[in-house]
């Protein structure tokens, strides 16, 4: 097979990513590359570093999208459709025996930083095969199962959130409206679904996820990285940022400037005590409420003419989290900073939201963000 190189000109890349010696390295959720191939196979090649859970790569082809499970280090026998090369490069087989046409496809990340990082080393495809870079088009339903559109390179969106921002467990929807269950739905996380990535496609904007599950706002508390929780002040401004899997890495901000930035935090900070609930006025309340309104104030120093969006998500939580980040937006007295509450904000659902919750929000979303006018994208 041919392989190609993973910063070829055909393969146009999203997502904030490191490249390190010529190789994109994948934390972020949804971070993806497209392209066009000929021929009738398709494979993958990437390096998985592994911290937990059962890791899975995304990929749509066509019409088609396939969902293909990456080994874990002590797995003894790797699945058929992988195989290991010297470098412990894996290749990852795709689709074989398509029609001998040309294809459009996209790779991407399903899950967010906390289970693995990703090495993206290109694609193969058949020997004398090309490859092209993805086409444009008009807008088509974002949840249709083929190969969208390139996003409108005039209108950039980007997200602050946790496991629902990732799309975490959306997949599991027998659970739908239901607590998850007490088993690993890992597998059943898909960023592709996530209500962030629909609105991205809904809109027709370039889209970038920098979420993690479990992330609170604040070090200290919240579920990511226990017992010496991380939060979003601490990986906001990060490219890599999991201790378990090195050392972190800065971001220098300096390839992407969205118009529209949307913040969804305040539902793990009330782990492992939901202070805003239980003592409003508190100390540990108004700490919360002073460093929210710093870190609104640091995104709008990274983006001055960004629209910032404070927002929750249908996830069950107490309303005084709501009351709070309205209270700070309101505050800020900043015409840049608005706060939207969901219809059913906090009492969506007890469990993650799945895909049907995820649409959901997205439409509400967008509604909200189209009301705006285009001038929300000048």
């Amino acid at each position: 097979m041919r392989q190609i190189a993973p910063l070829d000109p055909a393969i146009h890349h999203e997502g904030r990513a490191a490249t390190q010696d010529g190789v994109p390295l994948w934390v972020f959720p949804y971070t993806q590359a497209r392209f066009r191939f000929s021929g009738t196979t398709l494979a993958v090649r990437v390096r998985s570093h592994w911290n937990y859970g059962h890791t899975r790569i995304g990929v749509i082809i066509d019409n088609t999208q396939f969902s293909l499970r990456l080994p874990s280090p002590d797995e003894p026998v790797l699945p058929a459709n992988v195989a290991e090369g010297e470098d412990g490069v894996l290749t990852v087989t795709v689709a074989t025996d398509l029609p001998d046409v040309e294809h459009e496809a996209v790779v991407f990340k399903r899950q967010d930083g906390g289970m693995h990082y990703l090495e993206f080393h290109g694609v193969a495809v058949d020997d004398g095969a090309h490859v092209a870079p993805p086409q444009g088009g008009a807008p088509t339903d974002p949840m249709a199962p083929g190969v969208p559109p390139l996003p409108d390179p005039a209108r950039r969106i980007e997200f602050y959130g946790d496991s629902v921002t990732c799309g975490e467990r959306n997949e599991a929807v027998t659970y739908t409206g239901m607590a998850d269950p007490d088993i690993d739905l890992s597998s059943d996380s898909n960023s592709w679904y996530s209500y962030a990535a629909i609105t991205g496609r809904m809109l027709g904007a370039e889209t970038r996820l920098i979420s993690q599950g479990g992330i609170p706002l604040l070090d200290g508390i919240g579920w990511f990285n226990a017992p010496d929780y991380l939060g979003m002040e601490s990986m906001w401004d990060k490219v890599a940022y999991n201790p378990p899997l090195g050392d972190a890495i800065d971001w220098d901000f300096h390839d992407f400037t969205p118009q529209v930035v949307v913040v969804a935090l305040g539902q793990n900070d009330s782990h492992p005590d939901d202070f805003m609930a239980q003592d409003y006025e508190g100390g540990q309340a108004a700490t919360w409420r002073r460093e929210y309104r710093a870190f609104l104030g640091r995104l709008l120093e990274r983006y001055p003419h960004a629209h910032v969006v404070c927002t929750t998500t249908v996830l069950e939580h107490d309303d005084a989290w709501d009351r709070a980040i309205h209270e700070v937006a309101t505050a800020m007295e900043d015409p840049r900073v608005t706060h939207f509450a969901y219809s059913r904000a906090g009492t969506g659902t007890p469990g993650h939201p799945r895909v049907a919750e995820d649409v959901e929000m997205a439409r509400e979303l967008v509604t909200y963000l189209e009301s705006m006018g285009e001038g929300l994208w000048a």
